[in-house]
């Protein structure tokens, strides 16, 4: 494949051409998850976007060629919360969400990443990378607290292309009083007694959020690198905060050379998220739903646009898998997929041309010849589609819905309250709509329960 490759850079928002710094050894850093508790639908769009780039750098570059890190925090204070409230060791927690995590992975046909540092591994870089901020200047010490002092950095606020003050208001920053600024953030602190600490020079306690992505990416990958990725919402603080602090460490003017970001996952066009109470975990689609459809869900708008999530889409992306398993054959070796077919991809991952392309070349397959359906398969296998045989693809979908087990309870809640208004067509509609969908509903004293025909 002798194209190119075009990025959206945040880092300017404009699309750029991709221009490694050393065609023999690509890098890409993407923020993973912090495990206090399950990955939600939101927080899968990262990772099939960037598995996805993972495979399009591979076919350009080698597949020994690319080197891809994608991190696990196992120390944060939402963790420490979350153990206190479930009442368990912190280690049980973050193996328990680690592992679910690693499992909706799979569940997504996502390839394994080529490192995945967890940060409780790597606590002796941090505090490096925090002795070297604090002899140059760039950090300082305030009642056993380590804070990056941020007007020292000149070019911060260059990601998210605003001023510091414009950056403060209404974002998630702490305000304490031990800051100099209120725009300083941490870099270490101390722990209370019966939470997780490690020796420091600054005494006993635990690194910041933000640190902990510069010393595990400098670790593995060096003090540039090629791509840094995650979700739009990581632009500020988190990101913002790693160049700061480790170009200052590192003695750079960047940390990577392209940062790409994919828009929010929105239901009802409200952004999921726990405040607004429409968390959809991955792990409750698993028993009803095929993870290629989730995948192809995932991917069937532009990363870098709001993708509104609905069983619309998901019964869609579901229907198009199932006509597409009509010209599935397997293969022995995948057949060479063709410029002008992978072409979508280069351009900035342009997932819905790409489809589009899918949806010709099944209709070509559909005329018999064995080649035609070959390249296919082929193309579908490069996105993770069509990656069961035809029977175990059968046997899934047989008396399944498409419908998760918090979709359908959404779904009860709208008809519910469509009854308490006594508008009893909207609430025949959405009964209706469930039981297209193979949910039957049943009221009873009051109550209304649900199960699967």
């Amino acid at each position: 494949m002798n194209k190119d490759i075009f990025l959206t850079n945040s880092y300017g928002g404009k699309k750029e051409k991709f221009q490694p710094i050393d065609e023999n050894n690509i890098k890409m850093y993407v923020c993973g998850p912090t495990v206090y508790d399950d990955p939600h639908i939101g927080n899968a769009r990262p990772l099939v976007v960037f598995d996805l780039l993972f495979k399009v750098l591979k076919c350009k570059y080698g597949n020994d060629k690319v080197t891809y890190v994608r991190n696990i925090t196992d120390i944060d204070d939402k963790i420490i919360q979350s153990a206190k409230d479930k009442k368990i060791s912190i280690n049980d927690l973050t193996t328990k969400i680690n592992n679910n995590f690693q499992e909706d992975c799979s569940y997504l046909i996502c390839e394994k990443p080529s490192f995945q540092p967890k940060a409780t591994e790597n606590i002796k870089e941090m505090i490096e990378m925090i002795s070297i901020l604090v002899d140059k200047g760039f950090a300082y010490e305030s009642k056993n607290h380590i804070y990056f002092e941020v007007n020292k950095f000149k070019d911060y606020g260059k990601l998210s292309n605003k001023k510091i003050d414009e950056l403060i208001f209404g974002s998630r920053v702490e305000v304490s009083s031990n800051k100099k600024n209120d725009e300083d953030f941490v870099l270490w602190k101390p722990s209370n007694e019966d939470e997780p600490s490690w020796t420091s020079p600054w005494g006993k306690g635990r690194p910041g959020w933000h640190l902990e992505c510069s010393a595990m990416s400098k670790k593995y990958l060096g003090d540039r690198f090629d791509i840094h990725g995650g979700g739009r919402d990581l632009l500020f603080p988190h990101h913002e905060n790693e160049i700061a602090q480790s170009c200052c460490a590192n003695g750079t003017k960047s940390l990577s050379n392209y940062w790409v970001h994919n828009g929010f996952i929105t239901q009802s066009n409200e952004k999921m998220s726990k405040s607004q109470g429409n968390i959809l975990k991955i792990s409750s689609f698993k028993d009803n739903v095929s993870g290629q459809a989730i995948r192809l869900a995932l991917i069937s708008s532009h990363y870098k646009q709001p993708l509104d999530w609905n069983d619309k889409l998901l019964g869609e992306c579901q229907k198009t898998i199932d006509k597409w398993y009509k010209s599935y054959i397997e293969l022995e070796k995948p057949k060479l997929i063709s410029d002008e077919d992978l072409h979508p991809l280069y351009d900035d991952l342009n997932t819905p041309k790409y489809i589009a392309n899918l949806h010709n070349l099944y209709e070509k397959s559909k005329l018999g010849n064995l080649e035609d359906k070959k390249i296919f398969v082929s193309a579908c296998n490069f996105i993770g589609l069509l990656t069961e045989t035809k029977d175990e693809w059968n046997n899934f979908k047989k008396n399944k819905s498409t419908l998760s087990n918090e979709l359908i309870d959404i779904k009860i809640k709208e008809r519910n309250k469509a009854r308490d208004d006594k508008n009893y067509e909207l609430a025949d509609k959405i009964r209706n709509e469930l039981l297209e969908k193979g949910v039957q509903i049943e009221d009873k004293d009051g109550k209304t329960s649900w199960k699967f025909k």
